[in-house]
């Protein structure tokens, strides 16, 4: 394998990166089974293991393992039959797949401001976002803590809308009791490299209403009725739908079914991380008014992520400079959709989601990973209580400290 010049120096560069793939044990003897089992393409023994153990633990309908999380969403926009003129409810602080998928139908995205404390779509604007033409709400689980579901599933049927629920970061986390996930008529995941359970790139489509199922599985055949086929319904496959090939090889599965029997010993390994960090920055945190991660007393979260509200961007821009130098990567997050070329081109403009472009300026994300060590966990901490906030601080410190507490 030949690695570029550029890669050599980015990974000699950070003695402690922000994001390490680990593996739990028997990923590379599964995908050797998957090999000598003679069936590597979509669907085989171990995307049959991932669908079950996945559909059992979130207590859903059914699941379909996908390529990615961006393409789950797209086959949730085709079972939803998105049309031109549809508007959607989304945040502006989430990924671009969350709103491509239904952008490619022709739909509109309509983006809501977020929460200053959860940083989650802010439920008390979604009502007033809706039109005549709204088609659904799409809520993203931020890092892992879940939104206002009871709000949000309370204004969806209200106003007789579909929700699907984003929740890349948020597999084993539950709102109120119940697992993210399963509020809406779908949701989708992710098991990109960056999250808890990973297979380097892969996701699902969580489906939660079974009168979906049957279509789901044609979309994710190529518009066919391939599955049906192979479960001896009907003696030939045909194309009968719109389709796209949305399955994941056998092997990747093999890799994510190895990560998936793991799951306890990876969610209590980065729980334990997450509460270090807590632990050891909050009184940091509060001397600074520096804003940490908030999680609800009815939200159990998946520790996916740890990140910082720093008082401006000035401050933030210091920080990941002064880790930098210290061979530690902390990076940024999303830059809000409303304010990019495209969001404007649907309306967008700067200022019409003030707490987004806050956070988006001001959040610093932590390394964090699986197998990230006490000794490398420490470093970073020791490196962050050495740094000198500086004299921009004492301008900022009213206005961010109103900023991250929000009203409530």
């Amino acid at each position: 394998m030949h690695i570029s010049s550029s890669e050599v120096d980015l990974m000699t560069k950070y003695r402690i990166p922000f994001n390490r793939p680990s593996l739990t044990g028997d990923e590379l003897h599964y995908i050797a089974d998957a090999i000598a089992q003679g069936h590597i393409s979509g669907d085989g023994a171990f995307t049959k293991k991932c669908h079950a153990l996945l559909k059992e633990t979130l207590n859903a309908a059914d699941i379909l393992l996908t390529t990615s999380c961006t393409h789950a969403l797209e086959i949730a926009a085709l079972l939803l039959d998105i049309q031109p003129g549809d508007e959607f409810i989304v945040p502006s602080f989430t990924f671009v797949s969350t709103v491509n998928a239904f952008v490619l139908r022709g739909a509109r995205p309509v983006f809501v401001d977020i929460r200053p404390d959860t940083l989650n779509l802010d439920e008390k604007l979604v009502e007033q976002a809706i039109t005549h033409a709204t088609r659904l709400i799409v809520p993203v689980h931020y890092a892992g803590v879940g939104c206002e579901m009871d709000v949000l599933m309370e204004i969806a049927n209200t106003h007789n809308l579909n929700v699907v629920e984003d929740n890349a970061h948020g597999l084993f986390g539950s709102y109120k009791g119940k697992p993210l996930g399963t509020f809406g008529a779908m949701a989708t995941q992710s098991f990109h490299e960056t999250k808890n359970i990973v297979c380097g790139e892969g996701g699902a489509l969580v489906i939660n209403e079974p009168h979906y199922l049957e279509r789901a599985e044609i979309i994710r055949e190529k518009g066919t009725n391939r599955s049906r086929f192979l479960r001896g319904q009907v003696d030939k496959y045909t194309w009968v739908d719109i389709g796209s090939s949305y399955l994941p090889s056998d092997i990747l599965a093999a890799f994510l079914y190895a990560q998936l029997e793991k799951r306890e010993m990876i969610q209590k390994s980065r729980a334990q991380i997450w509460r270090h960090y807590i632990e050891e920055l909050s009184d940091w945190a509060t001397t600074y008014g520096i804003g940490l991660p908030t999680v609800p007393d009815d939200c159990e979260q998946p520790s996916h992520m740890f990140y910082l509200l720093m008082p401006s961007p000035e401050v933030r821009r210091h920080l990941k400079d002064h880790l930098d130098a210290r061979g530690i990567l902390a990076v940024s997050h999303y830059v809000p959709l409303h304010s990019s070329e495209m969001g404007r081109a649907y309306g967008g403009y700067e200022g019409q989601c003030p707490v987004t472009e806050r956070v988006s300026e001001c959040l610093l994300r932590l390394p964090f990973f699986t197998d990230m060590s006490a000794e490398e966990q420490n470093v970073v901490i020791s490196a962050i209580h050495e740094f000198e906030v500086g004299s921009t601080h004492g301008a900022d410190r009213q206005s961010s400290e109103h900023f991250l507490l929000g009203s409530r």
